[in-house]
């Protein structure tokens, strides 16, 4: 999909469907809160969520303390959403609209997260953009998460490539990250259906 039809495809799923509607939907986004938890960071350390979008990570990020977080979205449609939610507290968050494949960062970031954007990633020459913009962006740590090799090979009818541990492993070594750990989840969408997603904590090598 070229990208201005990719921009007009989250668009449209962004101006017509509601939270509860679309499959990626956490009102607790449990698992990405338990792995950023673990890290032990403090509270001004730069993050940023990378496709984002409506995404409730951000604003249990803000009632944890932090102060420095930046969402990425390619859809300015969810951003909005997303602005609109938080109300005052929006003006905490960094907020950017950009394809990640687009996007070049002007700092380091202390986490890289990302639950949304890395899976729709599907040729080489994508992935090795994205691991670049990722290498150049972040200074100490990455979560990655995805379909798993059990999961969806679909999502918002979209292709996606799937991961297993060893083959998320082998991508991210293939720049200067090593991982720390891995651990799969069962997603329960909110129409009641299950996705298997796997996550992938890593560290930036000096």
């Amino acid at each position: 999909m070229m990208e201005k039809n990719l921009k007009d495809h989250w668009e449209h799923i962004y101006t017509t469907k509601q939270p509860h509607e679309v499959s990626w939907t956490q009102e607790i986004p449990a698992t990405s809160l338990k792995l950023i938890e673990e890290l032990n960071l403090s509270k001004n350390a730069n993050i940023i969520d990378v496709g984002g979008g409506d995404s409730h990570l951000v604003d249990h990020l803000l009632k944890m303390g932090f102060t420095n977080l930046t969402v990425l979205d390619i859809s300015a449609a969810a951003i909005e959403r997303a602005k609109e939610r938080l109300q005052s507290d929006a003006d905490k968050v960094k907020w950017i609209v950009s394809d990640i494949l687009d996007f070049q960062p002007n700092t380091t970031y202390t986490l890289w997260h990302d639950r949304a954007s890395f899976h729709f990633q599907i040729t080489e020459q994508a992935i090795g953009k994205y691991l670049s913009i990722l290498n150049k962006g972040t200074k100490d740590y990455a979560i990655i998460g995805g379909f798993s090799s059990d999961g969806p090979k679909k999502c918002s009818a979209l292709e996606i490539k799937q991961y297993n541990e060893q083959t998320l492993q082998q991508c991210l070594n293939s720049t200067a990250f090593e991982m720390i750990k891995t651990t799969r989840v069962d997603h329960i969408t909110p129409m009641g259906g299950s996705q298997n997603f796997l996550f992938g904590v890593f560290k930036k090598l000096d």
